[in-house]
C-alpha cells in the first residue's frame, strides 16, 4: 500500500491506543469494619466480533475504532467480518486489521454475518459481543441477536449539532455541516446561533460551496429534509436545546468553549473551539468515533475499552464478619418469606 496511507493508519492507531489506555477499568478491593474482604474483579471478554461496512466503500477507520479498544482491554480473539464485493479483500482494511490487532477476518457481510458471529458456523466462531456500524439490515440483526450476545448499540444516521457564537468563519461551519450531510440523505446537520447575520452568512456559504462538492446531491437532500439553521436567544438557550437533542457530535464553535462545555449534559462527543473539526474525531484525534445517536446520548456513551471489560463482585467473609451480616440477612429474608435464604444465613450466624 502507499507509504502515506500506511503512515496515516499507524498514526491514527497510535493515538487511539494511547487514548484507550486511559479508559481501562482496574480491579479493586477493600476491607469492611467486620474484617470481610469486598471488591470488584475486572476481566476482558474472551472473543468479540467487529462488523466493518464494505459494500460501497472501505472504512479502515471503523476497523481501528472498534478493534483497538478491544485489544487494549485484553480481548483474546477479535473476529472481523466485512462484505467483499467480488470476493476480494480490500488491502487497506486488511492493513488496518493488522495494525489494530484483529485475529481473523471473514469476507462476509449483512444480517447473515451478524448471525454467524452470534451463533457460530462451521467456519466462523461464535463471539461474546458484536460491535460496529452497518446499514438498517445489520442494525436490525444486531437487535435480534442481543441477549444471545452483547452488542454495542443500535446506531442510526449520523448527526452533528454546531453551536456557534458568530465569531467563526462561515465557510468552516458550512463545510462542517456538509461533512455529516454527505454520509446519506438521512444524516442530520443543525446549527444553533444567536447571531442572525452569521446565520445568513452560513446560508450564503452553503449556497456558494455546495456546487463544488462531489456528493452535492446527497448533501442537498440531507440539508433539505434533516438540516436546520436556528436562531436562539442566547448561548444558554443553545445549550438547553442541545441537551434536548443529545447529538452524536456536538461542535462548540465559539471563542471560549470552556465557558460553555459545563452547560452540556448530553452529547456523544464534544468538539471544542474553531479548530476542532468533527472530522478530526472521525479519524485520528484519539477518542472513538462510534457514538450514540438518536438521542441515546442521554443514557449511553461512546464505544471504549470498558465495553470489552466486565466486572465480577468479590465477597470473602470471615467468621465474625459473616455472623454480623447473616444476622441482618436472616431478618430481611424472613421478611420476604424466603425461609431457605434465612436458614442459609442462620447457619453462618449461629456458628
Amino acid at each position: 500500500m502507499p507509504s502515506e496511507q500506511r503512515e496515516a493508519l499507524e498514526f491514527a492507531a497510535e493515538r487511539l491506543r494511547e487514548y484507550a489506555q486511559h479508559q481501562k477499568i482496574q480491579s479493586w478491593e477493600y476491607q469492611d469494619q467486620f474484617g470481610n474482604q469486598l471488591g470488584q474483579q475486572v476481566t476482558a471478554l474472551d472473543r468479540v466480533g467487529i462488523y466493518v461496512p464494505g459494500g460501497k466503500a472501505a472504512y479502515p477507520s471503523s476497523v481501528l475504532m472498534n478493534a483497538i479498544p478491544a485489544h487494549v482491554a485484553g480481548v483474546k480473539e477479535i473476529i472481523m467480518v466485512s462484505p467483499a464485493p467480488g470476493g476480494e479483500a480490500n488491502d487497506i482494511l486488511l492493513a488496518a486489521a493488522a495494525v489494530a490487532g484483529v485475529s481473523r477476518v471473514f469476507l462476509c457481510g449483512g444480517a447473515q454475518a451478524v448471525a454467524a458471529l452470534a451463533y457460530g458456523t462451521e467456519t466462523v466462531p461464535a463471539v461474546d459481543k458484536i460491535v460496529g456500524p452497518g446499514n438498517i439490515w445489520v442494525a436490525t440483526a444486531k437487535r435480534l441477536v442481543f441477549g444471545t450476545v452483547g452488542i454495542d448499540m443500535i446506531a442510526g444516521p449520523s448527526e452533528v449539532l454546531v453551536i456557534a457564537d458568530g465569531s467563526g468563519d462561515p465557510d468552516w461551519t458550512a463545510m462542517d455541516l456538509f461533512a455529516q450531510a454527505e454520509h446519506d440523505e438521512l444524516a442530520q446537520s443543525i446549527l444553533l446561533c444567536p447571531d442572525a447575520d452569521y446565520i445568513k452568512a452560513v446560508e450564503a456559504s452553503i449556497a456558494k460551496l455546495l456546487p463544488t462538492m462531489e456528493r452535492k446531491e446527497i448533501i442537498a437532500a440531507s440539508l433539505k429534509d434533516r438540516g436546520a439553521l436556528i436562531q436562539v436567544r442566547d448561548m444558554a438557550e443553545a445549550a438547553e436545546i442541545s441537551n434536548d437533542i443529545a447529538p452524536e457530535h456536538l461542535e462548540l464553535a465559539v471563542e471560549d468553549p470552556q465557558a460553555l462545555v459545563g452547560q452540556i449534559k448530553h452529547a456523544g462527543a464534544i468538539f471544542m473551539g474553531h479548530h476542532t473539526a468533527e472530522v478530526l474525531g472521525d479519524y485520528c484525534a484519539g477518542p472513538n468515533h462510534v457514538l450514540p445517536t438518536m438521542r441515546t446520548a442521554r443514557f449511553s456513551s461512546p464505544l471504549g475499552v470498558y465495553d470489552f471489560q466486565k466486572r465480577s463482585t468479590l465477597i470473602q467473609c470471615e467468621p465474625e464478619g459473616a455472623r454480623e451480616i447473616a444476622r441482618h440477612a436472616s431478618v430481611l429474608a424472613r421478611g420476604e418469606q424466603l425461609t431457605a435464604h434465612a436458614r442459609s444465613a442462620e447457619y453462618r450466624r449461629d456458628t
